[in-house]
């Protein structure tokens, strides 16, 4: 009977450890999957980005209209944001190594450092255009040629907007912001089109929207380069209570106190956590379930995944934090 009763046990067990596979085998499929669909979105946004920038740049300096021109180099910057976040995410299914032990989900912020760099170029070149403009003398502009274009234009974004709606990295975020200001702007350059045409005293109205197309490149470049330094900076993300995550981890059954939290961002959508858990003596011979009890409430009240966490007792927490201060 023991003999049987052993063997049933090692069946079981032989069973589970498939089962534990095939679970991590399905996860990495999905995982994989969901990285394809959004290289596949994000390439079909850069393609028709690039179209479109090189029809208001040709349409812009056949038409005469500064707005069309600031709104093609403002999709130049849309293309890059857009290309680096492409090669982001393929970055991003590089597996770690020994070197780089966080793989290189950070691509994407040395991408996105770059992305506001051109940003604030782009800002400078275009607002010293329209000053230009608005002192001297003005072309007249095809208004018709500037108002397909910006009619194209308007369209094309709008179908970015929802290739990109689904996108969460940095990038891609980053990228959905400058989208998202190019269909104001295209819009903003349709309804500026119409008004010279009905009134063609209000020429200054294009140059007037070039600066108003810089101050939208502003406001989203100055948004990207705080997420930027709350992640170089190990910050706490945004959408995290700091105070909250300790009451969650103290509410776990054994656990009497947390100290040594820390959290922070690997990459945008990625958070990592580390903490020293002290636990009653009682629950001493109780590691696996209260390990098991503290992630599964970070990770379903923060969908925090990645975490550290070490159980000591209250006499070598004490310790501990005498020599550490």
């Amino acid at each position: 009977m023991s003999h049987d009763h052993a063997g049933h046990r090692h069946h079981r067990g032989h069973a589970h450890g498939h089962a534990a596979h095939d679970v991590h085998e399905r996860a990495h499929q999905d995982g994989a999957h969901r990285a394809g669909e959004s290289v596949r979105r994000l390439s079909a946004s850069l393609a028709l980005t690039a179209l479109v920038m090189i029809a208001e740049a040709v349409g812009g300096w056949i038409s005469g209209s500064l707005a069309l021109l600031s709104d093609a180099a403002h999709m130049l910057t849309d293309a890059g944001a857009l290309g680096l976040a492409v090669v982001a995410a393929v970055l991003a299914t590089r597996p770690a190594d020994d070197k780089k032990t966080f793989g290189y989900r950070r691509a994407e912020v040395l991408g996105a450092q770059i992305n506001v760099g051109a940003l604030v170029l782009l800002t400078i070149w275009i607002s010293w255009e329209a000053i230009q403009r608005l002192r001297g003398a003005h072309e007249a502009i095809d208004l018709r040629l500037m108002s397909i274009i910006a009619l194209v234009g308007l369209v094309a974004n709008l179908a970015i907007l929802w290739f990109l709606h689904q996108e969460r990295s940095l990038n891609a975020r980053s990228a959905f912001l400058h989208v998202l200001s190019d269909t104001i702007s295209s819009f903003a350059i349709l309804l500026g089109a119409g008004v010279m045409a009905l009134r063609p005293a209000s020429w200054w109205i294009d140059p007037l929207l070039s600066i108003g197309i810089s101050a939208l490149i502003v406001w989203g470049a100055w948004r990207i380069v705080l997420e930027i330094t709350d992640i170089l900076m190990e910050a706490v993300p945004g959408h995290i209570d700091f105070a909250e995550v300790v009451r969650q981890m103290e509410a776990a059954e054994g656990v009497m106190a947390v100290h040594d939290l820390h959290i922070w961002s690997i990459s945008s959508g990625m958070c990592a956590l580390s903490a020293h858990l002290v636990v009653d003596g009682v629950a001493m011979g109780r590691n696996d379930e209260i390990l098991t009890e503290v992630k599964a409430r970070l990770r379903r009240t923060f969908g925090i995944d990645h975490t550290t966490l070490q159980i000591e007792s209250a006499a070598y927490a004490h310790v501990d934090d005498v020599h550490t201060h």
